[in-house]
């Protein structure tokens, strides 16, 4: 299983593909917010859970969708999930 380090550097690797060009990847931190400082939009959201459910073998419901504003959102409920699945 990932640590908390791991999945971070893994959620940084897939938020890093949907950047636009503007956004250095650099600009990805714990605390940043999705949409409002890395401009993802809605259409990218969609991928970037498409691909943490199959890089964590977990499954997304839209109810946690709409708790992720930021990175550490988003490891949260990664987090919750694997620990859940492996219980």
């Amino acid at each position: 299983m990932m640590d908390k380090k791991e999945q971070f550097k893994k959620v940084k690797e897939i938020v890093t593909v949907y950047l636009p060009e503007d956004v250095p990847k650099e600009a990805i931190s714990k605390e940043s917010n999705l949409i409002n400082e890395l401009n993802i939009n809605s259409a990218n959201m969609v991928d970037i859970v498409l691909d943490v459910e199959d890089a964590f073998g977990i499954r997304l419901e839209n109810s946690d969708m709409d708790q992720i504003h930021t990175i550490e959102d988003a490891l949260n409920i990664i987090n919750q999930k694997v620990v859940n699945k492996n219980n």
